[in-house]
C-alpha cells in the first residue's frame, strides 16, 4: 500500500527538499503541496492524504491552527507530524495538544523522516524526546482525575509509553503478550479519552502522573 503525504511549509527549499525524501521510496508518494496551513483543508478534501508533514510556524495560518481544524472537522483526519528547527519550541507542544502524532526536526535524516512517516501511518506515534517532555511537565502540574481510573497495571503500562517504549517493549517488560499489551493500551487511551499514545503520554505529564525523570 502507497502511503500518501502531503508536504506543508511555507518555505519552498523545505519543501523541495522533502518532496525529494519522500518520493524517492516505492512505498510512499508526495500527492500534495501547500505553502501556508489555510491551503490544507482543501487539499486533505482533494487528495486524502495518509500523512501531512506540517511546518510548525507560518505566517498566515499555522501549523497549530492547521492541526486543529483538521482534528475537528475532518471526518477521517490524516496523521500530522509537525516539523520545527527548535525540539523545545512551545509551537511543538501546542501542535501535539492539538492533535499531531509526533514532531520531526528539519535537520532530520532522510532516513529518519521516511521511517517516522511509516510509523505514523500504521497508527503509531512519535513519542517526543526529553526536552518535549520537560516542556509538557512544566506546563502541567494539575490533578487529572482521568488518571485515577486507571487500574494497576494499566497505570503501569502508561509510565512505559511515557518511556518510549513501543507494545513488543512493553510486552517484554511485563514479560505478557503482546495482545495483552495492546488491551491494555486501548483501555489507557479510553481511560483519559486520549487519540493517541502521545495524547496520553501528555496527559500524563501534564497531569504529574509521570515527570521528565521519572
Amino acid at each position: 500500500m502507497t502511503v500518501r503525504v502531503l508536504i506543508v511549509d511555507d518555505d519552498a527549499l523545505v519543501r523541495v527538499g522533502l518532496r525529494a525524501i519522500v518520493d524517492a521510496e516505492p512505498d510512499l508518494d508526495v500527492v500534495a503541496e501547500a505553502g501556508d496551513g489555510a491551503e490544507v483543508p482543501p487539499l486533505v478534501a482533494r487528495h486524502r492524504p495518509d500523512v501531512v508533514l506540517m511546518d510548525v510556524r507560518m505566517p498566515d495560518v499555522d501549523g497549530i491552527q492547521a492541526t486543529r481544524h483538521l482534528m475537528s472537522t475532518a471526518a477521517t483526519p490524516p496523521r500530522v507530524i509537525v516539523v520545527t528547527t527548535f525540539e523545545n519550541d512551545d509551537y511543538v507542544y501546542d501542535a501535539l495538544r492539538a492533535g499531531a502524532s509526533g514532531f520531526l526536526l528539519k535537520r532530520a535524516r532522510p532516513a529518519e523522516v521516511v521511517d517516522a512517516i511509516r510509523l505514523v501511518a500504521r497508527g503509531d506515534s512519535l513519542l517526543f524526546p526529553a526536552a518535549i517532555r520537560r516542556l509538557v511537565a512544566a506546563r502541567g502540574g494539575q490533578t487529572d482525575r482521568r488518571v485515577g481510573r486507571l487500574t494497576t497495571r494499566e497505570a503501569e503500562v502508561l509510565r512505559l509509553m511515557a518511556a518510549g517504549l513501543s507494545n513488543a517493549e512493553i510486552a517484554a517488560r511485563l514479560v505478557v503478550g503482546g495482545e495483552t499489551v495492546k488491551t491494555h493500551v486501548g483501555n489507557v487511551l479510553t481511560k483519559l479519552g486520549a487519540r493517541d499514545r502521545v495524547q496520553a503520554v501528555i496527559t500524563a505529564y501534564e497531569s504529574g502522573f509521570v515527570t521528565p525523570t521519572g
